[in-house]
């Protein structure tokens, strides 16, 4: 992939983010949702690239932009696409901080058609690569990973979705003398965090969404961190989907070179509210600044990219 794409794909992600910008706080995730499609969706358009949506807002009957096998683009090179415009609408519709815009790509056949289903995942920071292991005990994991950052146990924060069925999960962090970061949506942003060091962030584990795993999966590897998963289908339904998504074995550990395989894959994201490393939509008089991490695997780039749009110059005034 050309390496001047990854400006295009933050302008993707700034859209995204600035359509959707005055829903936050207003009740109602649908909208929020339909409007950063909707403009992520225009811009797809403007890209040389020949995209296919893998990870999306669904099936066709489903979606009617960026659904599971799209094609997007005005043409350029084949790649696999993923995207999730709003990374946590409920937190856009409350006003919290923690949403995003976010979009993975990755050469033709090079991301992993995860369906819509749980996944457990565990993911750590560059420092930490190869230290974890999905199926150890949380304690073994955290004791690793403190070995690898050359901190004790006590010095290590893991974040974790506030959901009941991580209730035991949270226990043993605690009981290991970890300290928990309880999130209530959203698992894309924490496991950036766990890429970065600063962020005070050390370790994403938990069961959330599959498609949110690849996207997580492409932000770590361009970190250069480490993430393990694995599917959790809840029927028969579901077990069919894998097998049908090429999946053959859904109890497989999934490492990040199966969820985003080959040398290059570059992942981006806009903040829409306030998150640990990166600010917010801020409105002014006349425009909006928008803040975006823009991810390189093959170079190793990390871009924060800090930008002011003007009212006066593009099409950005969204009267809710």
């Amino acid at each position: 992939m050309n390496r001047e794409l990854s400006m295009e794909f933050v302008r993707i992600t700034e859209a995204a983010a600035i359509a959707c910008g005055r829903s936050v706080g207003r009740g109602d995730k649908n909208v929020a949702d339909q409007l950063a499609v909707d403009a992520m969706r225009k811009m797809f358009d403007t890209v040389n690239i020949s995209g296919t949506v893998v990870i999306g807002e669904g099936e066709m009957d489903e979606a009617p932009m960026l659904y599971i096998g799209e094609n997007v683009g005005a043409g350029g090179p084949l790649v696999d696409i993923a995207v999730d415009p709003v990374e946590g609408t409920n937190l856009v519709a409350k006003g919290q901080p923690g949403a995003i815009a976010v979009i993975a790509i990755a050469p033709q056949g090079c991301l992993l058609h995860a369906p819509d289903m749980y996944m457990d995942k565990i993911a750590v920071g560059p420092r930490a690569k190869g230290c974890i292991d999905i199926d150890a005990p949380v304690k073994e994991n955290l004791l690793c990973v403190a070995r690898a950052l050359d901190r004790h146990i006590s010095d290590l924060t893991v974040v974790v979705l506030d959901r009941e069925r991580h209730q035991g999960i949270i226990d043993e962090i605690r009981s290991a003398g970890a300290r928990t970061q309880l999130i209530t949506d959203g698992d894309v942003s924490p496991v950036v965090n766990a890429g970065i060091e600063g962020t005070g962030v050390h370790m994403y584990i938990g069961c959330g969404g599959a498609p949110e795993g690849v996207l997580a999966a492409a932000a770590i590897k361009c970190l250069g961190g480490d993430m393990q998963g694995r599917l959790c289908p809840e029927d028969e339904v579901q077990v069919k989907r894998c097998i049908e998504m090429g999946i053959a074995d859904c109890n497989k550990v999934l490492t990040i070179e199966d969820m985003v395989m080959g040398d290059d894959c570059m992942f981006t994201a806009t903040a829409i509210t306030n998150c640990n490393l990166l600010t917010g939509l801020r409105y002014f008089g006349g425009g909006v600044r928008t803040h975006t991490i823009s991810t390189r695997y093959k170079t190793g780039t990390v871009r924060f990219v800090d930008a002011i749009h003007s009212y006066e110059r593009k099409d950005l005034a969204i009267k809710l």
